[in-house]
């Protein structure tokens, strides 16, 4: 058997990539191990164009949101499903300094489209602390990434082109431009495997910088909003009662595992901005593969280049897959560039030992 690729890694990436590539005609078999921990299977999927306590805008912001909004809403349409979820996010103020320091932002250009002008604070009111008022996001909302992730799961089970399998790199066999795996030859191997790529000898010189998240769900009876709330954190309704909040950071201490002082911040915390009461019913934990200079890695090996890699895109892998993946498919397939500050290109003294590295391992 033969394919175009082999995408090693059904998360968020995974799936987007593969489908990017399908949709190109290329031939893909997608690939996930079952047995091992997902950051998508814990992700709250939030897709939000300002973020942080200044309203920095997303990094590229002004291609990435209009092009996952086109993105996810043409995968609905073409397999008559629904895991996308656009939304407003509703901020309220701190204080009056801030509601004045953010109502200032309405006049900069670069943020005036991501900006409701009138906001209706009463519809708010009974359920969110709100004294001050608050602003609306636009272009904002989020990825039922479960759902998103089972629906491309089905799509490529249905092609005969997916495998439930943990793919490991000494099984992998490279010559000739192609690499073959279980008896398939592939044109290319692309790791979209997340924070696990760290045991990956290919391309553990990364300098990732992974980062432990928690969030918890629970139920506010009669919850009637419809906008994800944020100040500090989210609180995120994906049915009627039941809402996520999150999240955590940790750089220490990097596993899988739920704490009682994520628990215990995450309810503190909310009780700030919920005026009702609340019973947390779930809490889970996953691992954000993020990076040393919070930019994506997407690449060929700099020596091996029938393997590449598409990820490290932290908490934004929501935002940031659909337009990467058009790019990167185009980079592979047309030989269009690169976005410089994705590129792994940009660590050329580590490429360089990896070079080293990697003729060292072939001499042995």
């Amino acid at each position: 058997m033969t394919a175009d690729f082999l995408i090693v890694g059904q998360g968020v990436a995974g799936s987007v990539l593969a489908w990017t590539l399908d949709q190109r005609g290329c031939s893909v078999i997608l690939v996930d191990d079952p047995a091992r921990p997902s950051a998508s299977a814990v992700a709250a999927g939030i897709v939000n164009p300002l973020t942080g306590r200044k309203l920095v805008r997303t990094w590229k912001a002004d291609e990435l949101f209009p092009f996952l909004h086109q993105f996810y809403r043409h995968i609905e349409q073409e397999l008559n499903v629904r895991f996308f979820h656009p939304k407003t996010i509703y901020r309220p103020f701190r204080s009056v300094a801030e509601k004045k320091s953010y109502e200032s932002l309405t006049d900069n250009p670069a943020i005036q489209p991501y900006i409701v002008n009138a906001v209706n604070n009463e519809l708010y009111d009974r359920f969110i602390n709100n004294p001050f008022g608050g602003l609306e996001v636009t272009q904002s909302g989020w990825l039922d990434v479960n759902e998103f992730v089972r629906i491309i799961k089905g799509y490529f089970i249905q092609k005969n082109q997916y495998a439930d399998v943990n793919v490991k790199i000494n099984e992998l066999m490279f010559s000739d431009g192609k690499a073959e795996w279980q008896g398939i030859t592939v044109n290319k191997v692309i790791f979209c495997d997340g924070a696990q790529i760290g045991e990956n000898p290919l391309f553990n010189w990364l300098p990732y910088n992974p980062v432990k998240g928690e969030i918890i769900t629970a139920v506010v009876p009669d919850y009637a909003i419809s906008s994800v709330v944020n100040q500090g954190l989210f609180i995120l309704p994906i049915r009627d009662g039941l809402v996520k909040i999150g999240a955590t950071y940790s750089w220490h201490d990097i596993d899988w595992k739920t704490t009682g002082e994520g628990r215990t911040f995450l309810e503190t915390k909310v009780r700030d901005i919920l005026k009702v009461p609340f019973e947390v019913v779930a809490q889970q934990a996953g691992i954000r593969p993020s990076t040393k200079d919070r930019r994506p890695f997407i690449g060929l090996h700099p020596t091996q280049a029938t393997a590449g890699v598409f990820g490290g895109m932290g908490t934004k892998g929501v935002s940031l897959a659909p337009y990467l993946a058009e790019q990167f498919s185009r980079y592979l397939l047309d030989g269009e560039d690169l976005e410089p500050e994705a590129n792994i290109s940009r660590y050329d003294s580590l490429i360089n030992q990896a070079k080293k590295e990697l003729g060292a391992r072939s001499e042995e």
